[in-house]
């Protein structure tokens, strides 16, 4: 990471932990964030997966996602993980059963080692919501998450992405100009954030790039599907999984 990526991805750590304290309050604002969510969850395909599956939530926040993998997946071991110490005590302050757990770690930390470590082996499945986008590197992140599954292991991303149409873009600049930005300085007392917000869902990838990048990644059954109401176009699922070896 150069010395330019390292200082932003610190200033957005340092953005996160700032408005920890008042986060929950600012996404219960957004109509259909929570259920949107567990959208995404039902996304990772519970039927597929092992009856008490190992399920990473990286980028887990506050725990909004997590708990709606939760919702979804009542019987998964669910480990959260997040770079902002304050989202990670928030997070924590939250009542949770034994089987969830949280840690504090950059994606490009999260070697199969670690996981050895941590977890005890490779995870049935990986959950990035808003998360591909505040990586420094989005194709390191996604062959990190990739090496953290075991083979046949499915990785959904929740994830804001606007540049393949005018009107999204036009829409979502519209509702940071005059909901999100203001809210964010009027409950955190600063909006640098929410500004980054804004600027890095412009500047990310199209539902085709970040298609072609988990292609890139070596994951297969990629594909993506809309989330309902006002953020149709705006908020999308990505969905793919780690290959099975050839016989």
């Amino acid at each position: 990471m150069d010395t330019t990526t390292a200082k932003r991805d610190g200033a957005v750590t340092g953005g996160f932990d700032h408005a920890s304290a008042v986060y929950d309050r600012l996404v219960a604002g957004s109509p259909g964030y929570h259920a949107h969510l567990r959208i995404s969850a039902r996304r990772l395909d519970p039927g597929a997966l092992a009856p008490e599956p190992l399920v990473l939530d990286l980028g887990c926040g506050t725990g909004a996602s997590t708990a709606a993998l939760l919702h979804t997946l009542p019987s998964a071991r669910i480990v959260g993980v997040d770079a902002s110490e304050g989202m990670l005590d928030e997070a924590r302050a939250k009542p949770w059963p034994d089987t969830v757990s949280f840690h504090r770690a950059r994606v490009e930390e999260l070697t199969p080692e670690w996981a050895a470590e941590h977890l005890g082996g490779p995870a049935d499945a990986v959950f990035g919501a808003y998360l591909i986008r505040n990586c420094p590197d989005p194709g390191l992140a996604l062959d990190v998450m990739r090496d953290l599954l075991r083979p046949g292991g499915r990785m959904v991303l929740h994830e804001y992405s606007v540049a393949d149409s005018t009107a999204a873009r036009a829409v979502w600049t519209a509702v940071c100009r005059g909901v999100i930005i203001p809210a964010g300085r009027m409950l955190s007392g600063d909006a640098e954030l929410f500004r980054y917000l804004w600027r890095s869902v412009l500047e990310f990838d199209g539902r085709r790039a970040l298609l072609e990048r988990m292609r890139g990644a070596g994951l297969v059954s990629v594909a993506s599907a809309p989330m309902p109401g006002w953020q149709y176009g705006i908020t999308h699922t990505f969905a793919g999984m780690r290959p099975e070896p050839r016989r």
